[in-house]
């Protein structure tokens, strides 16, 4: 599972941005999924200091990626990207394992995992 999340390098350019005025350079971009969201699952990015035990770790243009061993099947092949319009920027992640999402787009469910689907 070498490209558990695939981070675009527009993606990349935004996270260390983001890294360098919260102070946090030296920390690993971790990406998750969670139950929740009116699909069952909701996506999850921070910034970690450290590894866990079972953690998946990546490294891409020059970040540090950590993916916990629950959220790399349902990630596999993920790709996260950073587009900027007129109304601001932001990510975009196109998980190819997700087989339904809901409007807003940061919610969904693959074949293999409902989650725990909420009220919108």
């Amino acid at each position: 599972m070498d490209n558990i999340v695939i981070l675009t390098e527009e993606a990349a350019l935004q996270v260390k941005d983001m890294m360098k005025q919260n102070e946090t350079e030296d920390a690993y971009l971790r990406v998750s999924v969670k139950g929740g969201g009116c699909s069952g699952l909701s996506y999850g990015m921070g910034f970690a200091h450290e590894v866990e035990e079972g953690d998946q770790q990546l490294e891409q243009h020059g970040i540090k990626i950590l993916v916990d061993k629950d959220s790399a099947p349902v990630l596999n092949g993920t790709t996260i990207s950073y587009k900027q319009s007129l109304m601001g920027g932001g990510f975009t992640i196109d998980n190819p394992n997700a087989i339904a999402s809901c409007g807003c787009g940061s919610s969904f469910k693959t074949a293999t995992r409902e989650g725990t689907p909420e009220e919108c």
